[in-house]
């Protein structure tokens, strides 16, 4: 045998090796977090808060509980999530919310939010409308520059051309 030829079938060994490991790991990840689901579909309660405040912020900024601080590894630690401050009956608490709902929170609204501890899974409305404002439409370069033409010709004393 050749030398690169020997190269060649030691790499490939090695990125056997490597995808054999990675799916050995990924299908215990995936039990993992079936079971953290299932945990937390077993702890659910449907709260009624009023939402006071809604961030990106670091885990140990967030004003959590010491506990919570305590059981998250280090490196996690400084990772920005998605926090949730709301008033629930008389106290003022933070909730970690679930990254695919935290762009529809409503912010200084009521709501009825689906809880597991300090997680919040899903929210409804409760009073008055929780239509978000319809992005605006986004201007290709030409309109941008036929706006601009427009605006100069008024200051001008020139119409617009249409």
């Amino acid at each position: 045998m050749q030398t690169w030829q020997i190269v060649v079938l030691i790499i490939l060994l090695v990125m056997i090796a490597g995808l054999a490991v990675l799916y050995f790991l990924g299908k215990k990840a995936q039990k993992k977090q079936a079971e953290q689901q299932e945990q937390l579909d077993a702890m659910k309660q449907t709260v009624s808060m009023l939402v006071i405040d809604k961030k990106r912020m670091k885990l140990r900024d967030a004003g959590l509980p010491q506990m919570v601080l305590d059981q998250t590894p280090k490196y996690l630690q400084g990772s920005k999530l998605p926090i949730v401050k709301a008033k629930v009956g008389p106290q003022i608490m933070s909730f970690i919310a679930d990254e695919k709902i935290f762009d529809d929170i409503p912010v200084k609204r009521e709501v009825k939010a689906t809880v597991s501890g300090l997680y919040i899974s899903s929210v409804r409305g409760l009073h008055g409308n929780n239509n978000k404002p319809s992005e605006p439409v986004k201007k290709n370069w030409r309109a941008k520059l036929q706006d601009k033409i427009d605006k100069l010709q008024e200051k001008a004393g020139a119409k617009p051309i249409k």
